[in-house]
């Protein structure tokens, strides 16, 4: 996939971003510990901070980690699709 610069979106320089197509962007988490609903807020707002810029995307979370079912709830219900790395 085509990796995109973070800073565009407002977001740090650390944050890794993929364009999937030309409506979905991808935002890729890859670690081992688990998501826990502090990490789901903060995703959340760099999903607002890519809608400010590019309102019709899509955002789709790429992670390797667990999520805690609260946390997946609130993602899904917030729009973002959760998948595997």
């Amino acid at each position: 996939m085509n990796r995109i610069d973070a800073k565009i979106y407002g977001l740090h320089a650390r944050t890794v971003l993929e364009r999937i197509d030309d409506k979905t962007l991808a935002l890729v988490m890859d670690r081992k510990s688990r998501i826990i609903m502090a990490d789901g807020r903060k995703i959340l707002e760099k999903a607002a901070l890519i809608h400010n810029v590019e309102p019709d995307v899509q955002i789709l979370l790429k992670t390797s980690a667990p999520l805690c079912s609260k946390t997946l709830t609130l993602l899904k219900s917030a729009g973002l699709t959760v998948a595997p790395l």
